[in-house]
Formats: C-alpha cells, sequence, structure tokens
C-alpha cells in the first residue's frame, strides 16, 4: 500500500497516548485532536508546489517563496472531522472549508451520505479531507466518492488512527490518493472498532454518549 503514510514523529506518537486514555476529559481531547492534526497537516503539506514572488523587506526587495497555484479546501467528515479542522486552518487560514455527513448504520457499517457542500473550484484545489479515525475505510471511501464525482482530483486523507483492514480497503478503492495517518492500529473488533483504539472520537470531542 505505497499510498500510506504512518507518521513516526515522536510528539505525534506522545499525544497520541493522551488521546488514547480514557480519563482525558473532552476539553483535553478536543485540544489532543487539534494539535495532532496540525502535526499531521504539516506532513501531508510538505510538498506543496512553490513560487518566487517579489517582496519588500524592511531593508530592500527580493524574491521570496510562496505556495502558488489554487488555495488549498479542507472538507472534514462530520462529525468528528470539525475536531482535526482548526488545527488545519492554523496551517493555512486563507484555506476554503467545506462538508461532508455521513453516518453509519449500525447493522451494515455501511456509510450514508446526508450532506455534501464543496468550495467553488474544486477540480483546481488540493483537498484534504480529515477524520480523526478510518476503521472500515467505508466513511473514507464514499467521502472521496463524492469529491471525485462533482470534480475533485488532488485529494489527501488525513487520519489519527486507522486499522489496518481499512486501508487496504481505502487502498483498493482509491490507490491514486494518499494518507496520512498517526498510527496504524491493531485491527477491528466485531463491532468495527479500532483496537486499541481511542473510543468514538466524536463522542469524545463532543462530550456525546
Amino acid at each position: 500500500m505505497d499510498n500510506i503514510i504512518e507518521m513516526t514523529h515522536p510528539l505525534i506518537k506522545h499525544k497520541l497516548t493522551q488521546l488514547r486514555n480514557k480519563n482525558t476529559s473532552s476539553s483535553q481531547f478536543r485540544r489532543l485532536v487539534s494539535e495532532l492534526a496540525v502535526l499531521t497537516g504539516y506532513e501531508a503539506l510538505r510538498d506543496l508546489p512553490l513560487e518566487d514572488v517579489e517582496t519588500e523587506t524592511p531593508l530592500e526587495t527580493c524574491l521570496a517563496p510562496m505556495i502558488s497555484g489554487k488555495k488549498l479546501a479542507i472538507v472534514p467528515i462530520l462529525r468528528a472531522g470539525l475536531g482535526m479542522m482548526d488545527g488545519l486552518l492554523s496551517l493555512v487560514p486563507e484555506a476554503k472549508v467545506g462538508h461532508i455527513g455521513l453516518y453509519r448504520d449500525e447493522t451494515t457499517h455501511q456509510p450514508h451520505e446526508y450532506y455534501c457542500k464543496l468550495p467553488a473550484s474544486i477540480d483546481q484545489r488540493l483537498i484534504l479531507i480529515p477524520d480523526p479515525m478510518l476503521a472500515t475505510g467505508g466513511s473514507a471511501i464514499a467521502a472521496v466518492d463524492f469529491i471525485k464525482q462533482r470534480g475533485g482530483r488532488q485529494i489527501k486523507f488525513l487520519s489519527i488512527i486507522a486499522a489496518p483492514e481499512g486501508l487496504e480497503a481505502f487502498s483498493k478503492a482509491h490507490p491514486d490518493v494518499q494518507v496520512y495517518c498517526g498510527c496504524i492500529d491493531r485491527e477491528l473488533n466485531s463491532n468495527a472498532y479500532i483496537c486499541p483504539g481511542l473510543g468514538d472520537a466524536g463522542d469524545r470531542i463532543f462530550g456525546t454518549e
């Protein structure tokens, strides 16, 4: 699976362990998710194209690099993906924001779309799709399907933890989309939850049951 990048930075591993702890409060959990989004986004955006622009410093005029081309789009998967959005926007404040709403059928574990709103000129943008957990891969695959159907082509998926089963399914469906994840966990259990995991990211971010 050449499109899967598991990150090894010590800060990511440290913060992820704090995130896993069942005693971590919702406020702490939200902060950690946002911080991990920054670290993940930093890695995912390291290949952005640059162009030199004329810039006037307090001393002289020079050519200095800036990101070239269309601005980025951040399209979180509702609702847990919202927890990563502010962290990514702190890196690229000019990015446009869309949303994809999916819910998982508790019996079949299949995703169903209930909302999709994307920025204009989506076909010309680099699109980041954040979602803290990639479990079965169903929601991730569906989100990329929806974006491709609407013209999106340059897509990267950002997760904090992922299951091997979901990564394999995603790679088969979208081998052209890179996945950046903080850790590849052991497996999915019989209820399609990632183990050892960190529980339900949405519930822990928003303090719901």
